[in-house]
């Protein structure tokens, strides 16, 4: 399986290579290829899942300590320094928390549900190419996966609500199910742009066709795909699937102790695994300056990704229904199909007629027009849907005010 296959940092092969020689060497025979292969995955996926865990309980501190800052607040200082230690106070106390169950709930689907939110989040990072033939799994429809693999979150937030019985958890759920699905399409015209100048759906192909990051190439490409992707995470300003406001806690009101620590587990998740997926996408994955090595790269793109995607959580207020629906079917579906037409006119008029590559120098091009263009789309969007200035008339004093005070 893995005989001419050279793997890299982070690679099956490389791993299950490691453990084969080690198990030949011992003398098991036959049974060392099912072996090694047992114990790369076991071993890769225990790896993995943890430092996952631990990067989202390091990001929570991060997100708390970021926005009391914007907010002119301390932040958590209180259990180690700086506050490092409260992702795990935070752990303890949910996890001896009395973990209950409505009466009137389902039980099967109310305990699946919060698992069933954590697992797509946890596969995704699968297909992420973290350098040079370093994989957990190097698919040739990676994005195809990751597109089918996420959308199955609005059955886990729908299962979540339906489950506990609760009318505020129900409308969570009904709206959160009614958004995420919106926001799939638009996701996904951003994603078609991609491939239509990358020619892969690999995500290692994507990254390697990007001689310049398709930011800078499709800017109304990389707004479609960064604006689904912060509904799809369900926070500010998208958060109406929680909505503390009106629906007290949303999908998740009736959860407590280790399933609702699950559930936000999940969703504090969301934010580095689609920073990691829009890395790799727009901005060249692991590409960067040599001879440092291409990991630094792609955890420091990532690390930009969160903190301006934590900006837009801290700064922006939370937008009613309308308004998101709204935004997702008039303004980002149209956007998405605009762009896809224009990338592919472009790819048509300069791509080579024989091989259908497309050089540096025509992305170059292509990031030049696109950009006028999109300066000139969002100029002209935020000119008609302006709120128009209203002037009122001057305001007529009633011949009833001050009718008790008397004149000197």
């Amino acid at each position: 399986m893995c005989e001419n296959v050279i793997g890299g940092l982070i690679s099956f092969c490389s791993i299950y290579n490691y453990l084969l020689g080690i198990l030949v060497a011992m003398g098991f025979g036959d049974m060392s290829s099912a072996g090694a292969y047992t114990m790369a995955a076991v071993g890769l996926s225990f790896i993995v899942i943890n430092v996952l865990i631990m990067s989202t309980a390091l990001y929570t501190w991060f997100e708390r300590r970021v926005i009391a800052r914007f907010q002119v607040r301390r932040g958590p200082n209180r259990n180690g320094p700086y506050g490092l230690l409260q992702p795990l106070a935070d752990i303890l106390k949910l996890i001896t928390k009395e973990d209950t169950i409505p009466a009137e709930a389902d039980k099967i689907v109310f305990t699946i549900a919060p698992i069933a939110l954590l697992a797509p989040t946890l596969l995704v990072i699968i297909v992420i190419p973290f350098g040079d033939n370093s994989f957990l799994g190097n698919l040739n429809i990676g994005i195809l996966f990751i597109v089918g693999i996420t959308s199955l979150n609005s059955i886990a937030i729908f299962m979540a609500g339906w489950g506990s019985r609760n009318k505020y958890a129900i409308l969570g759920c009904m709206r959160g199910a009614a958004m995420l699905i919106s926001y799939e399409i638009p996701m996904a015209l951003g994603i078609t742009s991609v491939l239509l100048l990358a020619g892969s759906l690999a995500m290692s192909d994507i990254v390697a066709s990007q001689s310049i990051p398709f930011l800078l190439v499709m800017p109304l490409g990389f707004f479609v795909f960064v604006a689904a992707a912060m509904a799809e995470m369900s926070r500010t300003p998208f958060d109406q699937i929680e909505a503390e406001s009106e629906l007290g806690s949303g999908y998740n009101t009736e959860y407590s102790g280790i399933k609702f620590a699950v559930l936000f587990l999940a969703e504090f998740m969301a934010p580095i695994v689609t920073a990691a997926i829009i890395t790799t996408l727009f901005l060249g994955g692991t590409k960067g300056i040599d001879p440092i090595p291409g990991q630094f790269w792609f955890i420091l793109k990532t690390f930009i990704v969160i903190f301006l995607l934590l900006w837009v959580r801290a700064t922006w207020p939370r937008l009613r229904v309308d308004q998101i629906m709204a935004f997702a079917w008039k303004g980002l579906f149209a956007l998405g199909i605009f762009n896809i037409a224009l990338i592919a006119i472009e790819v048509q008029i300069l791509s080579d007629a024989n091989t259908g590559n497309i050089t540096t120098q025509d992305q170059a091009i292509m990031g030049g027009i696109n950009w006028i263009i999109a300066i000139v789309v969002v100029y002209a969007i935020t000119r008609i849907t302006r709120h128009r200035r209203v002037t009122r008339d001057n305001p007529i004093p009633s011949p009833l005010a001050n009718m008790g005070a008397k004149g000197n």
